[in-house]
């Protein structure tokens, strides 16, 4: 009787404190996506990747690859000197591009700093007089009304107290070795310039930390008392989740942390929509170059079409996710006109079809082999990528179908619930009149969207 008892007792103790863990990972699930509705609702964004290392023409990397000490380094650094930052100009082309917010390179791995920090005179002030490259982005994109991100690294290639580790220039390099380091004292002075970053611009919308390797992750950065002045200072913000090493994470295993607000799977789109162990659905966003580089390479001509960026922004919105696009301006500011063209492009697309990305989610529909559904309310829009033979058909429907229009035209959509004798109850058929009304009904071969309504 004891036994059953102590069991019992037991029992009852474990499901009170499993139901307390369930209530405090709603309320910190529940919190996470109302910070984010803004950006799940924005969907596209600009990723911006400049700084010293643009000198070299070589990539953000160019330090670890070559394998530089600072002192070899420094000539870049000396020639960092713009001629052409018009930060305005790349709100603009953002803004025409369709992207509703950016995030830019305030300190990049090798430690020049973008902004005017007290804390080192590793910055770009000491080298143009009076610049403060990250406030001049900011205010260019606020003014045009963008939300704006800071991108700042976690890990320093040039601190004194940064060790040799992980991809650091001279982790491999022979005959270089580093004992003599204050890991307190680094961590210090990387809060120290964060919080800068959070109390003297303004309002924040995003931070991107990055990124987390091997031991170097979560508390190892001080992640909670970080996270803690973080929040204090820009209560509203939203942080990624490279503050903690995620990477091959099963679906099965992923909860909010507590460490950042969405995931950040990078140069490739998920094959299906995040969620969280509960089922629930998990914010990301792909980042994503335009050609195979972050930072400007001029070797680089492996451009991706405007096509392509198409396909893959609403690929991620199918999915619930967003696109952060990356533009890599050269040592001078100047975005590379191929970057300009392939934006410019895909902003005259979303001109005539944003309505499918702006806060659209997934339509819970079976993805189909001829493109994507997003989805808004009442509202399906079925994104033609592979452009079919005769007919699509949207199928699988339980509600009933007010009406079809190609988005970009307005005009009425051809539609049929029978295509040769098929009479099957799910089928709802689109272009199904003669092939030379094909032209009609898919106006543009990047993407053509069906907008299909349900009666309410």
């Amino acid at each position: 009787m004891k036994t059953k008892t102590l069991l019992l007792a037991f029992i009852l103790i474990l499901t009170a404190h499993l139901q307390a863990q369930d209530k405090a990972y709603t309320e910190k699930y529940n919190s996470t996506m109302e910070r984010t509705e803004w950006h799940r609702d924005a969907r596209f964004g600009m990723f911006i990747h400049w700084g010293a290392y643009a000198v070299a023409a070589d990539g953000e990397w160019f330090k670890s690859r070559q394998q530089l000490t600072t002192e070899e380094y420094q000539k870049y650094v000396d020639a960092f000197l713009p001629r052409n930052y018009q930060p305005l100009e790349w709100a603009k082309l953002a803004k025409e591009a369709g992207m509703k917010y950016a995030v830019m390179t305030a300190k990049h791995h090798d430690g020049f700093c973008l902004f005017d920090s007290e804390y080192t005179d590793y910055k770009i002030s000491n080298y143009v007089q009076g610049a403060d490259y990250t406030w001049d982005y900011i205010d260019a994109f606020r003014s045009q009304g963008l939300k704006v991100g800071l991108y700042y690294s976690l890990i320093d290639w040039h601190h004194e107290d940064y060790p040799y580790v992980g991809n650091h220039p001279l982790a491999k390099r022979e005959g270089f070795s580093k004992e003599d380091y204050n890991w307190e004292r680094y961590l210090e002075y990387m809060h120290n310039q964060i919080e800068e970053l959070m109390t003297k611009y303004g309002k924040i919308d995003i931070l991107w930390l990055d990124y987390s390797f091997d031991d170097y992750s979560g508390e190892k950065w001080g992640a909670s008392e970080l996270i803690k002045m973080i929040r204090k200072h820009q209560p509203e913000i939203i942080l990624n989740n490279r503050l903690v090493v995620n990477h091959g994470v099963s679906t099965d295993a992923r909860e909010f942390s507590g460490y950042g607000d969405f995931e950040t799977p990078e140069q490739g789109i998920p094959g299906k929509k995040l969620v969280d162990k509960y089922g629930n659905d998990i914010p990301w966003e792909t980042c994503l170059t335009l050609n195979n580089s972050w930072g400007f390479r001029s070797t680089d001509e492996e451009w991706k079409s405007p096509e392509l960026i198409i396909h893959a922004l609403a690929s991620c919105v199918s999915k619930n996710g967003n696109l952060l696009l990356n533009v890599g301006p050269d040592s001078q500011g100047t975005i590379p006109l191929e970057s300009r063209k392939t934006l410019q492009a895909v902003g005259e697309w979303m001109k005539e079809n944003g309505e499918s990305i702006y806060g659209c989610r997934d339509a819970e529909l079976p993805k189909p082999d001829w493109g994507y559904y997003t989805r808004k309310g009442n509202v399906v829009y079925a994104h033609v990528t592979n452009k079919p033979i005769g007919h699509i058909n949207i199928g699988h429907q339980d509600k009933e179908i007010g009406e079809v229009v190609v988005l970009n035209t307005g005009k009425k959509a051809f539609s049929s619930t029978t295509w040769w004798g098929n009479r099957a109850e799910e089928n709802f058929y689109l272009n199904v009149q003669a092939p030379t009304y094909q032209t009609y009904n898919f106006p543009d071969d990047r993407n053509t969207v069906f907008k299909i309504v349900y009666t309410e």
